[in-house]
């Protein structure tokens, strides 16, 4: 099933319809959909696709040959060209009468055991293009690879694309759409669990409970899932241990440079190289309190779902796991997923509130949205707003409760007190809840006039 990424596919549309030579490198985590994106714009296409597998030289070669000579020919021969570059030449020297796609798929794997090959790229774009219709796509799940050997200043292919694509897993909104039977409810509990990679979605069954997916999934030896966030790291790093203690560590509540170090027994400066390459990867995300920019009071979190449920519950659950006692397991977890759940539904919260900005239906037109936490200087507690969001003199303050009980007054008292840490001229008031308000909090607002109250059943119409 394909859905959604409508935005890339009217990208690689353009490129095709203007008849010339055009070179996008797409390229995103394992599981992200880039395959499919690929084979959806270009079934109706001549295409030559190509996949890439991780043997030498030769092996690909053979490969690469036969796909070509199957686009050609319409049969499989055994012959194959003497090299990527005669491979190459021939497939250009098809591509100046007619348009032809040449999708090369897990480029990496093929670039690393032909370390010739950008180079021959570099050369070929460069002889051909003003006389070409060939559309060029290279794709890889190398994150590091692709943006260091592809896209990279220094990189043969430097200057060469036309458009590049990074693929990134679906929003909350989006993931919604794979599943038809859910409740509002369990969409919700699905994306916390999985988040946006399509074909973790694609893991869930909407025939059982979330329960027994997660049982069927993070609690099962032998699922896909178990082993998938140590089969990404393998692929993208070199010492996948010392990966795997800083995001346990980050899920299971450190979250400042020096209680990371402190935690994994390694030097603040070793810690941050290492975020650093998570933050390159998408896993994990960096923050400061909004509208400041101190270093001292930065924090690490995991932004993707499937990697903060993962190493949120199963490292301290192993031992039960492999046991066969998912049960056990989950009746652990279960006491756990209204918490979790809770970090989950501010994202939904800011995803929907850029959702309503694109749309112009927001009271402010922020050009940012964070979080901000601080000490009140008059009280000196420690206080801590959801989302906030600024332009010039107006700014929005939201705050977002994923709990079974209705949102009183108190709450939004509470949030307008924090407000007045700020000197906007104009403040706007939000306030997201998974079951709704109480009747005084719907009135207080009415009162109020700049306040908006979004249940979350609202979010999905």
């Amino acid at each position: 099933m394909f859905i959604n990424r409508q935005q890339e596919l009217n990208t690689l549309y353009r490129l095709y319809d203007s008849g010339k030579f055009e070179f996008a490198v797409i390229y995103g985590r394992r599981r992200v959909g880039k395959t499919a994106l690929i084979s959806e714009f270009s079934k109706d296409k001549d295409t030559i696709f190509f996949t890439g597998v991780e043997t030498n030289a030769k092996q690909n070669l053979d490969n690469f040959s036969r796909c070509i000579m199957e686009f050609n020919t319409g049969i499989a021969v055994d012959s194959s060209f003497a090299s990527f570059q005669s491979a190459l030449e021939y497939v250009f020297e098809l591509a100046k009468t007619k348009r032809i796609v040449l999708a090369i798929d897990e480029y990496p794997y093929v670039a690393r055991a032909s370390k010739s090959l950008a180079s021959t790229l570099q050369l070929l774009i460069d002889k051909n293009k003003d006389c070409s219709k060939l559309f060029l796509i290279l794709c890889g799940s190398s994150m590091s690879y692709m943006e260091d050997h592809v896209l990279a200043y220094k990189a043969p292919l430097y200057g060469r694309r036309t458009a590049q694509i990074k693929l990134n897993p679906f929003d909350f909104f989006e993931a919604c759409r794979y599943f038809t039977k859910y409740s509002d409810i369990d969409k919700a509990l699905a994306y916390g669990v999985v988040g946006g990679t399509p074909q973790y979605l694609m893991q869930m069954n909407e025939s059982l409970s979330m329960e027994e997916n997660i049982k069927n999934t993070y609690l099962n030896p032998s699922s896909s899932i178990y082993e998938e966030t140590n089969n990404l790291l393998k692929q993208e790093v070199r010492e996948p241990a010392i990966y795997n203690a800083v995001i346990t560590a980050i899920a299971t509540g450190s979250s400042k440079m020096n209680e990371i170090s402190s935690k994994i027994d390694e030097d603040t400066s070793v810690c941050a190289t290492y975020i650093k390459n998570l933050i390159t990867l998408g896993i994990v995300k960096k923050e400061s309190p909004y509208g400041e920019k101190s270093s001292r009071k930065t924090i690490y979190s995991i932004t993707d779902n499937m990697f903060r449920f993962w190493y949120r519950f199963v490292p301290e659950n192993t031992s039960i796991i492999s046991r066969g006692a998912a049960d056990l397991a989950y009746k652990r977890i279960a006491p756990e997923l209204p918490a979790y759940m809770g970090g989950v539904f501010e994202e939904i919260c800011r995803q929907y509130l850029w959702k309503l900005l694109l749309e112009n239906k927001c009271a402010v037109n922020f050009s940012d949205l964070g979080r901000w936490w601080g000490t009140n200087p008059q009280t000196r507690v420690r206080e801590e707003i959801d989302i906030m969001g600024a332009d010039k003199d107006a700014a929005l303050f939201a705050e977002c409760k994923w709990t079974n009980e209705k949102v009183d007054p108190g709450i939004l008292e509470t949030l307008v007190e924090r407000s007045n840490l700020f000197h906007y001229k104009q403040k706007y008031f939000y306030l997201f809840a998974k079951t709704g308000f109480t009747k005084g909090c719907i009135d207080r607002a009415d009162e109020m006039g700049n306040v908006t109250l979004v249940a979350y059943h609202e979010m999905l119409l």
